[in-house]
Protein backbone atom coordinates (compact mmCIF):
# COMPACT_ATOMS: atom_id res chain seq x y z
CA UNK A 1 0.00 0.00 0.00
CA UNK A 2 2.59 2.21 1.23
CA UNK A 3 5.07 1.14 -2.32
CA UNK A 4 1.88 2.25 -4.21
CA UNK A 5 1.29 5.36 -2.75
CA UNK A 6 4.66 6.85 -3.03
CA UNK A 7 4.28 5.69 -6.86
CA UNK A 8 1.37 7.54 -6.80
CA UNK A 9 3.16 10.25 -5.66
CA UNK A 10 6.37 9.92 -8.05
CA UNK A 11 4.07 10.00 -10.97
CA UNK A 12 2.30 13.46 -9.65
CA UNK A 13 5.34 14.97 -9.08
CA UNK A 14 6.84 14.45 -12.49
CA UNK A 15 3.52 15.37 -14.14
CA UNK A 16 3.71 18.53 -12.17
CA UNK A 17 7.24 19.24 -12.83
CA UNK A 18 6.96 18.83 -16.84
CA UNK A 19 3.71 20.93 -16.65
CA UNK A 20 5.89 23.47 -15.05
CA UNK A 21 8.62 23.28 -17.42
CA UNK A 22 5.99 23.64 -20.68
CA UNK A 23 4.62 26.30 -19.18
CA UNK A 24 8.32 28.22 -18.76
CA UNK A 25 9.25 27.08 -22.36
CA UNK A 26 5.34 28.58 -23.34
CA UNK A 27 6.54 32.00 -21.29
CA UNK A 28 9.93 31.85 -22.87
CA UNK A 29 8.79 31.92 -26.55
CA UNK A 30 5.97 34.67 -25.67
CA UNK A 31 9.37 36.44 -24.70
CA UNK A 32 11.34 36.44 -27.78
CA UNK A 33 11.89 39.96 -28.48
CA UNK A 34 13.77 42.58 -30.56
CA UNK A 35 14.51 45.92 -29.88
CA UNK A 36 15.77 48.35 -32.95
CA UNK A 37 15.68 52.08 -33.40
CA UNK A 38 14.04 53.84 -35.64
CA UNK A 39 15.24 57.24 -37.31
CA UNK A 40 13.44 59.89 -38.93
CA UNK A 41 15.30 63.36 -40.07
CA UNK A 42 14.12 66.59 -41.92
CA UNK A 43 15.73 69.60 -42.96
CA UNK A 44 14.06 72.65 -42.01
CA UNK A 45 14.60 76.66 -42.46
CA UNK A 46 14.86 78.48 -39.60
CA UNK A 47 11.68 81.11 -38.54
CA UNK A 48 13.38 83.49 -36.09
CA UNK A 49 17.05 85.12 -35.97
CA UNK A 50 18.73 86.37 -32.70
CA UNK A 51 21.40 88.22 -33.86
CA UNK A 52 23.05 90.50 -31.07
CA UNK A 53 25.39 93.62 -32.78
CA UNK A 54 28.29 94.24 -30.08
CA UNK A 55 30.32 97.32 -30.62
CA UNK A 56 32.93 98.83 -28.44
CA UNK A 57 34.80 102.07 -27.75
CA UNK A 58 38.08 102.84 -25.53
CA UNK A 59 38.50 106.54 -24.00
CA UNK A 60 40.10 108.04 -21.19
CA UNK A 61 36.74 110.16 -20.40
CA UNK A 62 33.83 108.67 -19.19
CA UNK A 63 31.42 111.48 -20.49
CA UNK A 64 32.92 111.50 -24.11
CA UNK A 65 32.99 107.44 -23.82
CA UNK A 66 29.41 107.27 -23.23
CA UNK A 67 28.47 109.84 -25.72
CA UNK A 68 30.52 107.61 -28.59
CA UNK A 69 28.36 104.74 -27.11
CA UNK A 70 25.36 106.57 -28.26
CA UNK A 71 26.56 107.60 -31.22
CA UNK A 72 27.35 104.31 -32.20
CA UNK A 73 23.85 103.22 -30.74
CA UNK A 74 22.35 105.50 -33.07
CA UNK A 75 23.81 105.05 -36.25
CA UNK A 76 23.78 100.98 -35.89
CA UNK A 77 19.93 101.91 -35.54
CA UNK A 78 19.46 104.01 -38.43
CA UNK A 79 20.86 101.45 -40.66
CA UNK A 80 18.70 98.94 -39.43
CA UNK A 81 15.47 100.61 -39.59
CA UNK A 82 16.37 102.31 -42.98
CA UNK A 83 16.78 98.31 -43.95
CA UNK A 84 13.34 96.96 -42.94
CA UNK A 85 13.35 96.22 -39.78
CA UNK A 86 11.15 97.43 -36.97
CA UNK A 87 11.69 99.33 -33.97
CA UNK A 88 9.91 96.85 -31.79
CA UNK A 89 12.58 93.99 -32.93
CA UNK A 90 15.28 96.17 -31.63
CA UNK A 91 16.70 96.06 -27.80
CA UNK A 92 19.82 97.61 -26.05
CA UNK A 93 21.63 96.33 -23.72
CA UNK A 94 23.68 98.67 -20.86
CA UNK A 95 26.69 99.33 -21.61
CA UNK A 96 29.67 97.64 -19.57
CA UNK A 97 32.55 99.35 -19.02
CA UNK A 98 35.70 98.49 -17.37
CA UNK A 99 38.08 100.64 -15.91
CA UNK A 100 41.67 99.27 -16.51
CA UNK A 101 43.47 101.51 -13.47
CA UNK A 102 41.26 99.67 -10.88
CA UNK A 103 42.04 96.25 -12.47
CA UNK A 104 45.98 94.78 -11.44
CA UNK A 105 47.92 94.04 -14.00
CA UNK A 106 51.20 94.17 -12.59
CA UNK A 107 53.16 94.81 -15.67
CA UNK A 108 53.56 98.25 -14.92
CA UNK A 109 53.42 99.15 -18.89
CA UNK A 110 51.60 102.80 -19.55
CA UNK A 111 47.91 102.01 -20.20
CA UNK A 112 46.36 104.27 -23.64
CA UNK A 113 42.92 104.16 -22.72
CA UNK A 114 41.77 103.99 -19.67
CA UNK A 115 38.04 102.66 -20.04
CA UNK A 116 36.73 100.59 -22.44
CA UNK A 117 33.02 99.30 -22.93
CA UNK A 118 30.73 97.55 -24.75
CA UNK A 119 27.19 97.55 -25.90
CA UNK A 120 25.25 95.25 -27.38
CA UNK A 121 22.19 95.87 -29.50
CA UNK A 122 19.98 92.44 -30.37
CA UNK A 123 17.57 91.77 -33.13
CA UNK A 124 14.80 89.35 -32.76
CA UNK A 125 12.37 88.72 -35.99
CA UNK A 126 11.13 86.52 -38.11
CA UNK A 127 12.72 87.80 -41.24
CA UNK A 128 15.22 85.90 -41.95
CA UNK A 129 16.14 86.68 -45.64
CA UNK A 130 16.74 90.88 -44.27
CA UNK A 131 19.06 89.67 -41.26
CA UNK A 132 21.24 87.78 -43.64
CA UNK A 133 20.98 90.42 -45.80
CA UNK A 134 22.34 92.82 -43.25
CA UNK A 135 24.82 90.96 -41.58
CA UNK A 136 26.92 91.25 -44.57
CA UNK A 137 26.21 94.62 -45.09
CA UNK A 138 26.58 96.14 -41.48
CA UNK A 139 30.60 96.33 -41.92
CA UNK A 140 30.37 99.32 -44.12
CA UNK A 141 29.74 101.36 -40.84
CA UNK A 142 33.05 100.24 -39.97
CA UNK A 143 34.33 102.64 -42.34
CA UNK A 144 32.42 105.85 -40.14
CA UNK A 145 34.77 104.35 -36.92
CA UNK A 146 32.49 101.62 -35.41
CA UNK A 147 34.37 98.92 -34.36
CA UNK A 148 32.41 95.96 -34.03
CA UNK A 149 33.14 92.74 -31.49
CA UNK A 150 33.53 89.32 -33.53
CA UNK A 151 33.80 85.99 -32.13
CA UNK A 152 32.12 86.72 -29.25
CA UNK A 153 30.21 83.37 -27.59
CA UNK A 154 28.44 84.80 -25.39
CA UNK A 155 26.74 86.80 -27.51
CA UNK A 156 26.57 84.36 -30.46
CA UNK A 157 23.52 84.85 -33.87
CA UNK A 158 20.94 82.09 -33.29
CA UNK A 159 18.64 80.79 -35.83
CA UNK A 160 15.56 79.20 -33.99
CA UNK A 161 13.20 76.62 -35.98
CA UNK A 162 10.22 77.56 -33.86
CA UNK A 163 7.63 74.87 -35.50
CA UNK A 164 8.70 71.73 -34.01
CA UNK A 165 5.20 70.27 -33.28
CA UNK A 166 3.80 71.36 -37.01
CA UNK A 167 6.34 68.63 -38.21
CA UNK A 168 6.30 65.95 -34.95
CA UNK A 169 3.54 64.00 -35.93
CA UNK A 170 5.44 62.79 -39.49
CA UNK A 171 8.67 62.30 -38.10
CA UNK A 172 7.38 59.71 -35.78
CA UNK A 173 5.36 58.09 -37.80
CA UNK A 174 8.37 57.61 -40.13
CA UNK A 175 10.86 56.24 -37.54
CA UNK A 176 8.33 54.17 -36.00
CA UNK A 177 7.98 52.94 -39.70
CA UNK A 178 11.63 52.75 -40.12
CA UNK A 179 12.12 50.65 -36.59
CA UNK A 180 9.55 48.32 -38.17
CA UNK A 181 10.96 47.73 -41.35
CA UNK A 182 14.47 47.05 -39.11
CA UNK A 183 12.70 44.71 -37.08
CA UNK A 184 11.18 43.26 -39.92
CA UNK A 185 14.08 42.34 -41.49
CA UNK A 186 15.78 40.59 -38.07
CA UNK A 187 12.35 38.50 -37.71
CA UNK A 188 12.92 37.18 -41.51
CA UNK A 189 16.70 36.81 -40.75
CA UNK A 190 16.43 34.19 -38.31
CA UNK A 191 13.24 33.08 -39.41
CA UNK A 192 10.79 34.45 -36.97
CA UNK A 193 7.71 36.01 -37.32
CA UNK A 194 7.47 39.84 -36.14
CA UNK A 195 4.69 39.95 -33.69
CA UNK A 196 3.25 43.08 -31.61
CA UNK A 197 5.03 46.12 -30.18
CA UNK A 198 5.96 45.26 -26.55
CA UNK A 199 7.24 48.94 -25.56
CA UNK A 200 8.20 52.29 -27.27
CA UNK A 201 10.35 54.77 -26.46
CA UNK A 202 9.88 58.07 -28.63
CA UNK A 203 13.38 59.51 -28.09
CA UNK A 204 14.10 63.40 -28.20
CA UNK A 205 13.83 65.63 -30.79
CA UNK A 206 18.03 67.43 -31.76
CA UNK A 207 17.44 70.66 -33.77
CA UNK A 208 21.01 71.37 -34.91
CA UNK A 209 22.38 73.70 -37.98
CA UNK A 210 22.94 71.19 -41.42
CA UNK A 211 26.16 73.28 -41.25
CA UNK A 212 28.64 76.12 -39.98
CA UNK A 213 27.63 77.91 -43.87
CA UNK A 214 24.23 77.72 -43.78
CA UNK A 215 22.89 77.84 -40.01
CA UNK A 216 19.82 78.97 -41.45
CA UNK A 217 18.89 75.94 -42.38
CA UNK A 218 18.71 73.30 -39.14
CA UNK A 219 18.47 69.57 -39.16
CA UNK A 220 15.78 67.80 -37.00
CA UNK A 221 16.30 64.59 -36.48
CA UNK A 222 14.93 62.19 -33.80
CA UNK A 223 15.20 58.49 -32.87
CA UNK A 224 12.55 56.16 -31.50
CA UNK A 225 13.16 52.76 -29.87
CA UNK A 226 10.40 50.24 -30.12
CA UNK A 227 10.74 46.34 -28.93
CA UNK A 228 8.60 43.61 -30.80
CA UNK A 229 7.89 40.13 -30.13
CA UNK A 230 8.74 37.54 -32.01
CA UNK A 231 6.88 34.17 -33.07
CA UNK A 232 8.41 31.39 -34.75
Amino acid sequence: MQFRSALILAIALVAGFYLIAQSIIRFKTLERTVSVKGLAEKEVNADVVLWPITYQRSQNDLITLYAQLESDRNQISDFLLKAGFRHEELSVSAPAVTDKLAQDYGSGERIKYRYNASQTLTIYTANIDLARRCMTQIAELGKEGITFMQYNYENRTEFIFTKLNEIKPDMIREATRNARSAAQQFASDSQSTLGKIKSAQQGQFSITPRDSNTPHIMKVRIVSTVEYYLDD
